[in-house]
């Protein structure tokens, strides 16, 4: 980088500008994780043809996600599900470390952060509940005033109160999304089908639940409510899929990366949209890496080598759950060794998965040296395929796997 500081105006050749900017066309407006602005700005130095400024831009566009904070506000009438949830939500057991704590009478006494094991910048607040002797005298105002929640989860595993609307209210007067969530839903399925086991149909009274609530937020003053049915203990069904990808749809650009992360695998959709977004970030990778390789000699030093590629998988890998740690989680539950575990995946030994000893893998090694030497075009684009394709090759087979064992674990539930 230092190299790169100390040319004052290095300009791209007028063909590669209008090459990568073929690429920016065909695949700029797809990237969730950039804002329009930060589109807008890449484009700019491109066309301008500062080789500085698209370097630092492009690393910026790449950090502001890592570095983004989320923080999410669970609120609702005590007893309601809220420590459950944001169990849910960050994909962890009851009795995990780290868990909120779930409890038959009132636990929530006091504003109380979780932050995710993985993901520390995720933060889920379970905030006091009402009805309660020990709750707060006006704990709405207080709450939605004093911090800077990303959106906010009202929860109720009954009916939605005045209280509720009121809540609502002061979240939109600050210009913050909520999201009205009605837990325990499954118990309430389990016993109208007890109580009606001929005429019961699963998708009808879950209709029937769902207008009800909309009806009732619409009568106490809540214009457009968004409602959502879950069930705390069963993530994977219901209204939890889609409550996720309406979240990440209101975030602003740059902090879905870091909902996406922290996504657990639930399902095929959940595994997809993360490898959605990680493709994004690596089409980011590989700009960065082309416009680096215009420099003479710069891919020997910044380039895509072993060592970072094995880094790379890891951190696929982590984002996925396949680390060391998740690994033998999974081997517990499915009944089966960790070494039976890597033998049935393509993703966890690094060597067997990169190792090509064919002609073609030589030559295109001696190739990439050649191009390396002199810079330019040709090192641009041979840097930016490589780049692009490994680790896109790395994505898909990390997803792949970790659908695969979701698809043995759920056999065996």
């Amino acid at each position: 980088m230092a190299f790169i500081g100390s040319l004052p105006s290095l300009h791209l050749h007028y063909n590669l500008c209008s090459y990568y900017l073929i690429f920016f066309s065909a695949f700029g407006h797809a990237v969730g994780i950039l804002s329009q602005e930060s589109v807008e700005r890449i484009q700019r130095v491109f066309q301008e043809g500062k080789l500085k400024e698209v370097v630092e831009e492009i690393q910026e566009a790449l950090q502001k996600p890592e570095n983004a904070p989320l923080d999410v506000a669970v609120i609702g009438q005590s007893g309601s599900g809220k420590s459950s949830f944001i169990n849910a939500l960050l994909g962890l057991g009851h009795e995990e470390e780290g868990s909120a704590h779930v409890g038959v009478l009132p636990t929530t006494m006091k504003k109380t952060p979780y932050q995710h094991p993985k993901y520390p910048s995720v933060t889920s607040w379970d905030l006091p509940g009402t009805g309660t002797p020990n709750s707060l005298p006006d704990p709405y105002l207080e709450i939605v005033g004093d911090d800077d929640y990303d959106f906010f989860i009202i929860i109720s595993s009954s009916r939605f109160s005045s209280n509720d609307a009121l809540l609502a209210q002061k979240i939109k007067e600050k210009g913050k999304n909520f999201y009205f969530v009605r837990t325990m839903v499954d118990a309430e399925l389990h016993s109208e089908e007890k109580s009606k086991p001929i005429s019961f149909k699963k998708e009808r009274v879950l209709q029937q639940i769902r207008d009800d609530y909309l009806a009732i937020l619409s009568n106490i003053g809540v214009s457009n409510p968004c409602v959502f049915l879950v069930s705390n203990f069963h993530p994977d069904k219901f209204d939890f899929p889609r409550l996720q990808e309406t979240l990440l749809q209101d975030l602003p650009a740059h902090k879905r990366y870091t909902f996406v992360l922290q996504l657990s695998n639930l399902s095929d959709a959940f595994i997809e949209v993360k490898r959605v977004i990680l493709k994004e970030k690596i089409w980011l990778n590989a700009l960065k890496s082309a416009a680096l390789a215009i420099i003479p000699f710069m891919a020997f030093f910044s380039g895509f080598d072993l060592p970072k590629q094995e880094k790379c998988l890891n951190l696929y890998r982590s984002y996925f759950g396949l680390d060391e740690q998740s690994v033998k989680e999974i081997a517990q539950k499915l009944g089966s060794s960790v070494q039976e575990i890597k033998s049935s995946t393509k993703s966890l030994d690094f060597w067997l998965f990169v190792k090509n000893d064919s002609i073609a893998a030589k030559a295109m090694k001696c190739a990439e040296s050649f191009c390396s030497v002199n810079g330019g075009l040709r090192s641009s684009i041979f840097q930016f395929l490589k780049v692009y394709f490994l680790r896109l090759k790395f994505i898909n087979t990390v997803a792949d796997d970790v659908k695969m064992l979701l698809h043995k674990t759920l056999e065996i539930d």
